[in-house]
Parts: structure tokens; C-alpha cells; sequence
């Protein structure tokens, strides 16, 4: 079954993406992954966010090399619990700009025009699936390509639901979410939990990018570009937002203000001490490099539930696009298109994205039935049953979700600022921005 089959329902919806944040964990690895450069050699300087890939990328862009003979590719990997944005920046001040880049969406699209190059003649932008690019256009051109598609939502212990006598199918709604909470709360101590969340309230890209995305999504229709083009935020569904905070909050680890993504994912859901996390489709193989059973036999993803919209769904969308640097030479230019290229449409690519990186692919071409780790089949599931709202963060202010919004979840969550005060400043501060 091709991918483009599974998906119209979802891609309806989705406008997409986000920033870096997306979906990562902490880690910067500035080791040029490719071998430095020689006389004559064509040196492709990749500065990408994705951590959870980044060997894997690596192996591939090594198996590139040898079949292009004279070219040279090197990678920088930041991601995860550092602001890629913010070394995105640091890294074209610096005079050492990158070729090949990642970009968000139509904020960052606006905020990097002097540098993007168009993409419209790659192969790869005419096998983007229906609806990945929309965020990306500028007139006829198309100034970044996918990354792929993800998911997230609350994965969960399959094991430890089982145990609790929990059956995850009938959770639909906020009431029967809080429910299964409430007695697995209850039974932490047979169950062998320190609590039943893990809530990394460090990350403002986990709470002020992806779950208000879940909540702010439905005012904005779904569609990025209706977002930003948005002079004011009403948080209409600010009641729905706060109730799933609370839960999170009330029933994690404590204190979430310092909890960060590696001790929620590595440290806490992979060993077994919580029996859910806010997160996506991208932790599977940081799961998988713990505890090999437990992600591949008893992981599952449970819905975030938005009271008076969508209580049975999950945020779907592009995490990420890869944007060329305009500004290099020719020689670069070209041979960063060929790379991309050969990545999402050649079979030693394809292969690599579906087996290696665990990708949702978002380009035709691939055989979406080898899909093979649980998340990544659940979010399929998910966008298959028409069960996904949008990813619409990346039409945010620049540096809203982050610096703004995630701040504040910061002072409420550790009681320094009330809800009422949170939707007030955040609105303010959107409405300041734009």
C-alpha cells in the first residue's frame, strides 16, 4: 500500500511543521560526519536538528560518498534540549554557513528568505505528498522539502495498563483519560512506578510548541498559514489546555519545571518508572536503545484529548524541511539537490528512511506496509482513521511557543504565575509580535 493512499484525510488537515522542536532529544554532536575535504571534492556541510537519526544519517551520507566519488559530506547534529533556532543563527553569524539547513515553515521561511534556495526542480518536491508543501511555497517556488511525518500524543505502557486493568481502547475523552490516571495513580506502588506521568516542563518545546498546539490548532482551522497570518490568539479552548496540563503536572515526577526530555523519555519511561509521556513517534529509538522489548512488544499511543473539539485524536504533521543555502556555489547548490534527491528516491535512500531512520515517509513512492516500529504504525492508524489535528506551531510569532508561551507554562506549572495571568501575557505578547 503506497503512502499517498493512507493519507488524504490527514493531509487536509495538516499544514504543517514545527520548529525545532519537534520531536528530539538532547544532544549536539559537532564531529564532522563526513571526512574533511580534499582538492577538487565538492563538500556538502550539513547543519540538521533531528538527534534521534544522526548516526543513521551519518552511515547513509558514508554510503553517498562512495558512490559519489569526489563528494564529501559533513554533518552537524543539534537538537533535542538545545534551540536549534538559536544555533541556526549562531552558525551563519559565524561566517561558516552551512549548504544544507532545516527550516519550519512559513515563519521561518520568511524570517530565512535571503538564504533559501528554490527546490521546485528537485524530484523529491514532485513526490511530496499533497499538502506537505503548502507552508514552504512562495509563489512558484518551493523553498524547503519534508523531513517526513510525525505524530505525538501519550505513549504508554502497555504492560503496566494490562497490570492496572486499564483496556487503552476506551480512552476517547478527557473523562476517561483522568480515569485511568486516577487508578493508575492509585496503584503506582504495585505497579512499581514512581508516578504515572513524566512532564518535561524544562522543554518549552514539549509544552509551549506541542501541546498547545493541540488546543490552539481548531481556532485556527487547522491550517498554518491561517495562524500566521493571525494577529491575535484567542485560546478558545483555554479550559481543554489547562485540564491536560493539570493532569500532567498533578500526576508526574516532581519537580516538572527541571525535568528535562532526556530523563523523561531515557531515564523514566524506557526503565519503566512512569507509565506515560507526552511525546512522538521520534522516541522510538531511544526506547528501542534501552529496552529492546519494550518497544518493540509494549508501547502504544493514546490521544490528547481537546474537550468540544477532538477528544479520540492525535497532532499530525511535518516535524521539519530541508532547505538549501542559496548563497554557495553552484557546484554546492547542485550537488545538495542531488543528495536530497537520492535520499527520499533512490532505493538504498528509501530503504534507509523506512528501516533505519523509522520515518513516516511524506513523499510518494514508498511501501507504507513496511512501517515496521509500533509508534510510527499507530500514527499511520491514527491519520488513516482521519483521527489527527494539525500542526499549525510553526505559523506561531517567532519565538512565541518557546520563549513566551513555554516560559510561562514554566511559572505556572511551579505556581509562580496563574492560568488566568498565563492566557493574558501569551495573548499579549502574540498580539506585540505581530
Amino acid at each position: 500500500m503506497k503512502v499517498r493512499k493512507f493519507l488524504p484525510a490527514m493531509l487536509a488537515l495538516i499544514l504543517l511543521v514545527s520548529i525545532g522542536l519537534v520531536g528530539c532529544s538532547s544532544s549536539k554532536d559537532d564531529s564532522k560526519e563526513g571526512k574533511g575535504s580534499s582538492k577538487g571534492d565538492v563538500v556538502v556541510d550539513i547543519f540538521q536538528f533531528k538527534v534521534e537519526f544522526k548516526d543513521q544519517f551519518k552511515k547513509l551520507a558514508e554510503k553517498y560518498e562512495k558512490e559519489n566519488k569526489g563528494v564529501k559530506i559533513n554533518i552537524t547534529t543539534v537538537g533535542g534540549g538545545e534551540d536549534y533556532g538559536a544555533a541556526l543563527k549562531s552558525k551563519f553569524a559565524s561566517g561558516n554557513e552551512p549548504t544544507i539547513y532545516n527550516v519550519g515553515g512559513p515563519q521561518d521561511v520568511k524570517d530565512w528568505e535571503a538564504k533559501l534556495a528554490d527546490l521546485s526542480d528537485t524530484k523529491a518536491a514532485s513526490l511530496a505528498l499533497d499538502g506537505t508543501l503548502e507552508g514552504v511555497k512562495k509563489g512558484d517556488e518551493i523553498l524547503g522539502l519534508p523531513y517526513n511525518q510525525e505524530g505525538y500524543g501519550f505513549i504508554y505502557n502497555t504492560k503496566v495498563f494490562e497490570k492496572a486493568g486499564i483496556d487503552p481502547k476506551e480512552i476517547t475523552s478527557f473523562s476517561a483519560l483522568e480515569d485511568a490516571v486516577k487508578t493508575l495513580d492509585k496503584k503506582k506502588k504495585d505497579l512499581g512506578l514512581d508516578a504515572v506521568f513524566a512532564l518535561p516542563g524544562k522543554e518549552t518545546w514539549v509544552t509551549g510548541l506541542h501541546l498547545s498546539n493541540t488546543f490552539l490548532a481548531p481556532e485556527f482551522n487547522g491550517n498554518v498559514m491561517d495562524a500566521y497570518n493571525a494577529k491575535k490568539v484567542d485560546f478558545k479552548y483555554a479550559d481543554a489546555f489547562k485540564h491536560v496540563l493539570d493532569l500532567e503536572n498533578k500526576y508526574s515526577v516532581q519537580p516538572t519545571v527541571s525535568l528535562d526530555y532526556s530523563q523523561q523519555v531515557e531515564e523514566l519511561f524506557s526503565t519503566g518508572k512512569v507509565a506515560m509521556i507526552q511525546q512522538g513517534n521520534w522516541v522510538y529509538g531511544s526506547i528501542e536503545g534501552i529496552d529492546p522489548e519494550l518497544a518493540e512488544n509494549s508501547i502504544g499511543l493514546l490521544p490528547i484529548p481537546v474537550e468540544g473539539y477532538k477528544e479520540d485524536a492525535i497532532p499530525v504533521g511535518v516535524p521539519m524541511y530541508w532547505a538549501v543555502n542559496k548563497n554557495k556555489n553552484d557546484k554546492e547548490i547542485t550537488e545538495a539537490k542531488k543528495f536530497l534527491d537520492w535520499l527520499y528516491t533512490s532505493d538504498a535512500g528509501k530503504e534507509a528512511v523506512i528501516n533505519d531512520f523509522k520515518f513516516i515517509p511524506a513523499y510518494d513512492g514508498f511501501d507504507a506496509s513496511k512501517i515496521s516500529d509500533p509508534l510510527a504504525k499507530a500514527v499511520y492508524n491514527y491519520a488513516k482513521d482521519g483521527k489527527t489535528i494539525a500542526w499549525v506551531f510553526m505559523g506561531y510569532p517567532t519565538g512565541w511557543g518557546q520563549e513566551q508561551l513555554g516560559i510561562n507554562i514554566q511559572k505556572y506549572i511551579s505556581g509562580k504565575m496563574s492560568w488566568a495571568d498565563l492566557v493574558n501575557e501569551s495573548k499579549k505578547s502574540w498580539e506585540a509580535a505581530r
